[in-house]
């Protein structure tokens, strides 16, 4: 017995030792889109044996069959990889954006964001591979919290409105943008194409902005693109092409429709004899449906198609990375003359020159086309707004020879089709209202082109371990214009060109910056800091450009025009230069950490600016912030439910000089008229402009902020902020009274406003053995308020007009969001004539002795016993409190599903797409609910075009809808060909896609869509709608 357990014992022993034999294990470690991780760190779990990767991510290792390898790389989820009986691995890392050991871009440097002490949102090159994004704007909205965006237009090409944590002045709320440490205006950064961006940071609080300073008070967006890896040369290929179409129509009166409510209106206000009433349109059911001037302009099949091409490699010497791209997006609104093309080229490059210097470029080129309908978001013509308000009576081509060679279109410059049939035109809705597809005729080969060149070149020395000097130039040079043919032409009685005209018109602007920074990291035990000083000096606005316009050339046709001699007094030309805006700068930072447990930034920045004088020309912005991690404590127990914790705060003061030059000065300006002594005769002569302001200074917007980042249950990760923001000295201009004799108004700082809120951002991930899922969330809550004016001032006149309105819809005062809606209450409809007689104020005045039945019911909030200006109140804002977004990722296999969805909500829109002071303009067909009796509506007021109640044309909640709003944004499905299949012909990756893209959005808004930009957010005057697209796509890598 014993001797069979004794071969039994021996035999297990043997079996094991075999089983755990120890073999040489190679492998490759790759990202998700194939690439090699060099550096990557591989360990044989449980014990201290490990390599790393080289710079073709290949390595080698001795491990057992029962071994588990783990696999870590900063910015990547670690990985445990059981080797089983493989000798040759592949392994994949995912990107772990939560990460605290992750590297984010600060300014001037990096840090781990497991010691960063401000607050900042970033976004990886992975998050915006294959999305169809135009503008690298939009890949923001909805992914970072803090930032509020929306469109200007959905014209292909055209920009978004970006506010970083609400509005911070009354002038320019545009942030800054720094591509590769070159700045670039917010309108200028189309050039980009988002495959070769790196990441994206968002710098939002103060702690952490004020390293820019003087320019920062908006906000600060660091744009990094992609540079060359180490390794073998890498080829990918990114290109989809698709279909695009309106997401949405507006609900239009048809023609029977609306010549039922052209009689009523005829009658409601007939005052004549019974013999002599006659309906305009004795038998409106005979018009049918007639025209849809929305299908008119509409294009259900605008193309857009996108291919990027880049090449990167490189080796312990030199990198690089070289990419191309090509965009090519038809509009959905009369797409002939609607449509936007881009060419981009891009060369990113280091080269380790020896031990200490490193040198290194990043350049782009872009070529930029763009075909504009003309009015986007203006009630004042154009094809959206005319396909509003146009008449459904109006058909699109006349046919009828009779009609055809007589009245209206016997006029010089009558618009025809192909066949030689006029266009119609209206008699019933005319003023810039026109016939889209004759207006489309009248904009054929106008473009605006421009060529963009941004880049730097640097030098970096590394003079002893830890010491870097750096020295960077930057620059942008632009050259933009535009081409433009008017032929003669006959809209209608009010748009009538007589005399045609071609025009030209190139321009040119240059900005450039040079920086010096030396930076010291040095970490002496359980003691890491960093020191940075630099130096800088930005120049920008050096702009000049000219337009010439030949006016009545002797052709009349786009393809026939030409600059054509003509005499003298037919050509009109004109120059400018621009006035250079200059900032010289001094900077420091400090950051210290103490085993990444106790944390501590201080920054200051000393700028100078061309824009004030010498009393003020100097301006310093401060920052601290401070960090806490209460794990690394010893009396903290390690746990499972909280990982990792991080509690910051920060307070610090940045600034802005957005006034303009000159402001400090009384400058002097022409087209003054004198007269001298008893002679009537006026001499034309020069005066000062304004009185000058010598103490004018900078903005300052001064922030605190709190808040944590914190990874719970390993795959929970959460950030939370909460922010105070305050402007002070606001630049503007301050009317003086009239008796100073002054014909301008001087710039002053004398207005306050505060922006307060909180960010919240979630993301879970969770691996089900082949099931990968994540699903990443933002939500931010917002609350402006001006609190200051000036002395005794407790609103700004004026404010955002609109068509005939008899008061300006919008107004800033204390107490107050920026730009509320400010307008009448109303207080239903009045039913029947008691009604009328019964409202009454305090005193028994009645408020409305001249409304009839049918018209609102104003509130009289002052009790005076009349509706007038002193009525107005403050009836909602426009700037969204919350602003949210959820993207959800699934793989299975070699499957992958993105649903990106986002919104925004606490904002009302002013629907103003009707024209008020065209009496007979279409409507929506909420007026077919309009009150037309007792009882019939307590909402929509009686139609008329005598409209002595004001109650179309007075500014009031009539015209305010909710603004809220989700979208689906984005969904997109992949599929992944396996590798095995692919390699045999070369390739590393091959994937395919399908995207839809804003194929749903909910909301209650009647206009075309709800996210309105601008100067003013929702403000609908006629807004050019995103489209619903439809794509297929392809990447390929070898």
């Amino acid at each position: 017995m014993r001797i069979k357990n004794y071969f039994l014992v021996l035999f297990l022993f043997a079996f094991s030792a075999i089983h755990a034999q120890v073999n040489e294990i190679t492998g490759t470690v790759l990202d998700a889109n194939a690439m090699p991780l060099p550096g990557a760190n591989i360990l044989v779990k449980g014990t201290d044996q490990g390599t790393q990767t080289d710079f073709d991510g290949n390595f080698t290792i001795d491990a057992s069959s029962q071994d588990i390898l783990v696999i870590s790389y900063i910015g990547f989820k670690t990985l445990e990889f059981p080797v089983g009986q493989q000798t040759n691995l592949k392994i994949t890392l995912s990107e772990d954006s939560a990460a605290l050991d992750e590297v984010v871009v600060v300014g001037y440097g990096t840090q781990k964001k497991s010691v960063v002490t401000g607050a900042i949102s970033s976004i990886k090159a992975s998050e915006l591979e294959s999305l169809p994004v135009t503008r690298i704007e939009q890949s923001l909205q909805g992914r970072t919290s803090g930032i509020t965006i929306a469109a200007n237009s959905g014209q292909p090409g055209a920009s978004s409105t970006i506010r970083v944590r609400g509005i911070t002045s009354f002038g320019n709320n545009e942030p800054l943008w720094v591509v590769d440490g070159v700045i670039v205006d917010a309108g200028g950064i189309g050039y980009l194409n988002q495959s070769d961006i790196e990441s994206i940071e968002v710098l939002k609080d103060a702690a952490s902005q004020a390293i820019y300073g003087a320019r920062a008070a908006a906000g600060v967006i660091l744009v990094t693109t992609k540079k060359g890896k180490l390794g073998k040369l890498t080829v990918s290929y990114n290109g989809y092409t698709g279909l695009s179409g309106p997401a949405r129509k507006l609900d239009l009166l048809n023609a029977t429709e609306y010549a039922t409510l052209f009689n009523e209106k005829y009658a409601n206000d007939f005052s004549g004899s019974p013999q002599d009433f006659n309906l305009p349109f004795p038998n409106p059911e005979n018009l049918g449906v007639g025209t849809d001037w929305q299908d008119v302009i509409f294009n259900n099949s605008a193309k857009k198609e996108n291919h990027e091409f880049s090449l990167s490699g490189g080796n312990e010497v030199s990198t690089f990375y070289l990419s191309f791209g090509y965009l090519d997006q038809e509009g959905i609104v009369a797409k002939e003359i609607s449509n936007y093309k881009r060419q981009n080229i891009r060369l990113n490059s280091t080269h380790q020159i020896n031990d200490i210097i490193t040198i290194g470029e990043t350049i782009g080129y872009s070529n930029e086309k763009s075909i504009g309908i003309g009015n986007t978001n203006s009630e004042f013509g154009g094809p959206l707004s005319s396909a509003i308000n146009l008449d459904p009576t109006t058909p699109v081509v006349i046919t009828d020879p009779a009609v055809a060679n007589s009245g209206l279109y016997t006029n010089p410059g009558i618009i025809r089709d192909p066949n030689g049939n006029p266009y119609g035109i209206s008699n019933l809705v005319i003023q810039e209202m026109t016939n889209p597809l004759a207006y489309i005729q009248t904009r054929l080969g106008n473009y605006d082109w421009a060529d963009n060149f941004v880049g730097n070149v640097y030098v970096n020395l590394e003079l002893i371990p830890g010491l870097n000097f750096r020295s960077t130039l930057g620059g942008k040079l632009a050259y933009y214009g535009y081409e433009s043919f008017t032929p003669v032409s006959f809209l209608n009685t009010s748009t009538v060109t007589s005399q045609n005209n071609i025009s030209r018109g190139t321009n040119r602007g240059f900005g450039w910056n040079i920086e010096n920074t030396l930076s010291y990291s040095k970490q002496l035990g359980d003691h890491d800091f960093t020191l940075l000083l630099g130096q800088g000096s930005y120049t920008e606005n050096d702009t000049k450009g000219e337009t010439v316009t030949y006016n009545d050339i002797p052709v009349n046709s786009r393809e026939d025009a030409a600059f054509i001699q003509v005499p003298d007094d037919q050509i009109i030309a004109s120059a400018y230069i621009g006035t250079e805006h200059r900032v010289t700068s001094l900077f420091s930072r400090l950051t210290y950490n103490y085993k990444e447990k106790y944390l501590v930034t201080g920054i200051i920045r000393r700028d100078g600016s061309s824009r004030f004088g010498s009393n003020n020309k100097y301006g310093f912005f401060p920052s601290f912030s401070l960090g806490w991690n209460p794990l690394k404590e010893d009396f903290w127990k390690e746990n499972d439910v909280v990982n990792q914790f991080k509690l910051r705060g920060g307070y610090g003061i940045v600034g802005s000089d957005a006034i303009g030059d000159f402001r400090y000065l009384s400058t002097i300006g022409a087209g003054r008229n004198y007269t001298f002594g008893n002679v009537s005769a006026v001499v034309i002569g020069n005066s000062p402009n304004a009185p000058a302001n010598p103490d004018l200074k900078w903005e300052e917007t001064r922030q605190s902020n709190i808040g944590f980042d914190a990874r719970f249950f390993t795959n929970l990760s959460v950030t939370v902020d909460f922010y105070n923001k305050k402007t002070v000295g606001i630049l503007q201009d301050v009317r003086l009274p009239g008796y100073v004799g002054a014909t301008g108004s001087p710039a002053a700082n004398v207005a306050d406003m505060v922006n307060k809120g909180f960010d919240i951002e979630l993301g879970y991930s969770k691996n089900f053995g082949d099931f990968n899922f994540s699903l990443n969330g933002n939500v931010s809550y917002l609350e402006n308020e001006v609190v200051y004016l000036g002395e005794g001032i407790d609103f700004l006149s004026g404010g955002a007009g609109f068509q005939s309105s008899t008061y300006p819809i919008t107004r800033t005062a204390v107490g107050q969001p920026l730009n509320s809606f400010f307008g009448f209450k109303t207080r239903g409809i009045f039913q029947n004539q008691e009604e009328i007689n019964s409202y009454v104020n305090s005193e028994g005045v009645i408020i409305q002795p001249n409304a009839v039945p049918g018209d609102f019911r104003y509130e009289d909030v002052d009790d005076s016993g009349s509706i007038n200006a002193d009525d107005r109140k403050f009836i909602g804002s426009s700037i969204p409190k919350y602003t949210f977004g959820l993207t959800l990722n699934l793989d299975y296999k070699n499957f992958d599903l993105l649903v990106f969805s986002q919104g925004a909500g606490g904002n009302e829109i002013f629907q103003g797409l009707r024209r008020l002071d065209i009496s007979n303009a279409n409507y929506q067909t909420e007026a077919l609910n309009r009150w037309t009796g007792e009882g019939t509506s307590n909402s929509f007021p009686r139609l008329s075009n005598i409209d002595r109640n004001n109650n179309f044309t007075n500014p009031s909640d009539f015209y305010l809808e909710k603004g809220d709003y989700l979208r689906i944004k984005t969904v997109q499905l992949g599929y992944s060909l396996n590798r095995n299949v692919i390699e045999s012909i070369g390739l590393t990756r091959l994937r395919i896609y399908l995207t839809g893209e804003n194929l749903v959005t909910f909301t209650k808004y009647t206009g075309y869509d709800p996210e309105i930009g601008g100067g003013i957010f929702g403000i609908d005057r006629g807004y050019y709608p995103q489209a619903r697209t439809g794509l297929i796509g392809v990447n390929v890598q070898f």
